[in-house]
């Protein structure tokens, strides 16, 4: 497990406590981002006990310097601040991994060699190909030597890679074999479209990727994770099965069901 590595006089290395929690046998639990501009999302997320904020940027309108603050703030509270990126050729990845972002969630991957392109575009060398920077955040922009800085970022930069397809989920062996993945996270919304069954949770087509995915990561020593699915008894028997990554809802979820909730009890105290 990463520890926060102290530099004297130059800050500190702010790891990864979504990976840290999973390598030490626990679940990593976030929220997606899509309607929180502002540091104050890492801070809440710091508050109710969860370990990874997971901002939006293939469905959402953000700027990278907005997401840059969030993450900046998210790595001050002991949050991991992690991008979905539009694909694994977006150009944004490089910019935003070097301004605090530590992992990139990457959709739709459907074989090993686009697996292997994550890693490359995540990664230095000699695992991948990018490309280095300086005054890094996750070392409080301290001048950290980059003999020193590289294995530490290469070890703490989340590899996400998501299984959205039924090619995926028959690949999902060799995806989790690629040196570098960290986690195979199944998007039940786009697997059952791709199934031709939107919305179906409990068919029993979903069920069996989801245990194929499951194992494939237990064989390969990776993390199997799961969203889309938001009924939380279903998430729960999915921890059980041996999911290690989940994202309950997201900002806006929250957000909706809370109030609602709210308005409800109040209408009903109505005389």
């Amino acid at each position: 497990m990463l520890e926060r590595t102290a530099f004297p006089r130059q800050g500190f290395f702010a790891g990864n406590p979504a990976l840290d929690r999973m390598a030490a046998g626990g679940v990593a639990i976030g929220m997606i981002v899509r309607v929180a501009r502002t540091g104050e999302i890492a801070r809440i997320a710091s508050v109710t006990g969860q370990d990874f904020i997971f901002i939006d940027m293939q469905h959402a309108l953000f700027s990278t310097e907005t997401v840059g603050h969030i993450a900046q703030t998210a790595l001050g509270c002991g949050i991991t601040p992690l991008v979905r990126v539009r694909s694994v050729n977006d150009p944004d990845i490089a910019v935003l991994l070097d301004n605090g972002v530590t992992g990139i969630i990457f959709p739709d991957v459907n074989t090993p060699e686009e697996a292997r392109a994550c890693v490359q575009a995540c990664k230095f060398p000699p695992l991948g190909r990018r490309s280095a920077a300086g005054g890094y955040p996750a070392f409080n922009t301290a001048a950290v030597p980059l003999a020193d800085a590289i294995p530490l970022l290469n070890a703490s930069t989340l590899v996400v890679c998501m299984v959205e397809s039924r090619q995926a989920v028959e690949n999902a062996e060799a995806i989790a074999a690629v040196p570098g993945v960290d986690v195979l996270h199944i998007g039940c919304n786009d697997l059952l479209i791709d199934m031709g069954k939107p919305g179906a949770f409990t068919d029993p087509a979903l069920q069996d990727a989801i245990r194929k995915v499951i194992a494939a990561c237990e064989r390969q020593g990776k993390y199997a994770g799961l969203g889309g699915d938001k009924d939380r008894k279903r998430q729960g028997e999915y921890l059980r099965q041996g999911i290690r990554f989940t994202t309950m809802t997201s900002d806006a979820g929250f957000v909706v069901a809370g109030a609602a909730q709210c308005v409800e009890e109040l209408r009903a105290a109505k005389p």
